[in-house]
């Protein structure tokens, strides 16, 4: 969200972010950076006359669920606005796999047919376009659901090339030490994944290198993850970082064992952003380095596969060298945000000065709107009637 911001700041857009989610403390600052910040609520007419004072050129709604409770608003209110769906990774791509996982199946097509997958393809041919994370999820949306490739758009993470000097000033093999790994808690495939290292991949490792540690940093610490602290084991739930870019630094290895889950995964980008070379799945790998041969991971399923490779990676300086170097090479051949954000900005005021032309093409956009609009919005009042305060 905040590369998609320094996008449209970088064509002077005027950008207003609102929310209905109450503020944390690790909330970003987003005035610091001159954008401006509104608290919305939820099933309440409020909304209708904030957006239609604000008349956007263009909405974009955080994940296909925002886009459920708001989309039908901003049509109704901001007809000639264009709608932009962030979709963040694909949800039912990421449901239907958990749901293999679950069945101990292989995952298929018929996973995908999920009612999360109902919810979030209705959300993506009402939006006049949306961003994609991951090629591979644009080849799912193209292939298996049909979706015309003009609704969507691939955009990965945008970021700034690593300079020379960074790259050498990165810390070196001898000045790390120990085993990382970090995500939310609440997110049920890195929840499952640092089950799967605790009980399956840590003990070997550890018998292995028995003086190593495993580092395991991410918000929301549960009362469940935090049974998962053994110092005897050199298993440490550490929880919240403040600083990503320092511990990734401190660590040698950075491990992702995970088994189902979708989109690209900003633990490996962090990992190859800071020189951490990695172990981690199929799933993790997936849609990470295109066509590249040379990546900056070694890629393991089965724990004890998975185990060896995390050894040798920590114990060998010259697989070491070499993936924290492709590291540096995929960040700047994949993720450079120059190669996105003209096209991107150009993508738009294309859309913007054609929109009417490209929701006549789209006819099933406009129906599915059609209806959303009746069923959401007699739902969406009924609930604003019930929350009224009783005489």
């Amino acid at each position: 969200m905040m590369q998609l911001i320094e996008v449209f700041q970088s064509a002077n857009y005027e950008i207003t972010f609102a929310s209905a989610c109450a503020k944390t403390d690790n909330a970003f600052d987003l005035s610091s950076i001159g954008v401006n910040s509104q608290n919305i609520v939820l099933n309440d007419a409020s909304f209708d006359t904030f957006i239609k004072d604000l008349n956007p050129s263009i909405v974009i709604f955080d994940r296909f669920m925002v886009e459920e409770q708001f989309g039908w608003r901003v049509a109704e209110q901001c007809p000639d606005a264009l709608r932009i769906l962030d979709t963040e990774d694909l949800h039912c791509l990421r449901k239907g796999r958990e749901q293999a996982f679950k069945d101990q199946a292989i995952f298929d097509k018929n996973y995908l047919q999920n009612d999360t997958a109902k919810r979030e393809i209705a959300s993506i041919l009402r939006c006049d376009l949306s961003f994609i994370i991951s090629q591979v999820e644009v080849e799912i949306l193209v292939n298996q659901f049909k979706i015309d490739e003009h609704l969507l758009y691939y955009l990965p993470f945008l970021l700034d090339p690593l300079s020379p000097d960074t790259q050498k000033n990165s810390p070196k093999f001898k000045d790390r030490n120990h085993f990382i790994t970090i995500g939310n808690f609440m997110h049920k495939p890195n929840m499952d994944a640092v089950m799967f290292l605790k009980s399956e991949i840590w003990p070997r490792i550890k018998k292995e290198l028995p003086k190593a540690e495993m580092h395991v940093y991410g918000s929301y610490v549960s009362e469940k993850a935090m049974q998962l602290n053994n110092p005897k084991e050199g298993f440490l739930i550490k929880g919240f970082t403040n600083d990503v870019n320092q511990v990734m630094q401190d660590a040698k290895v950075c491990l992702v064992p995970l088994r189902f889950g979708a989109g690209l995964k900003g633990k490996l980008i962090d990992a190859m952003l800071n020189g951490t070379p990695c172990v981690t799945t199929t799933i993790g790998a997936e849609g990470m380095y295109g066509t590249l041969k040379d990546t900056n991971a070694f890629i393991a399923d089965d724990p004890d596969n998975f185990a060896k490779q995390a050894v040798e990676l920590y114990s060998n300086k010259i697989y070491w060298n070499g993936k924290q170097k492709n590291g540096f090479m995929i960040i700047n051949t994949l993720y450079d945000k120059a190669i996105y954000t003209k096209d991107v900005l150009y993508k738009i005021e294309l859309l913007k000065a054609g929109l009417k032309a490209h929701r006549q093409q789209h006819f099933y956009g406009q129906m599915l709107m059609h209806h959303t609009m009746q069923s959401t919005k007699f739902m969406s009042k009924w609930i604003a009637e019930k929350n009224k305060p009783k005489d």
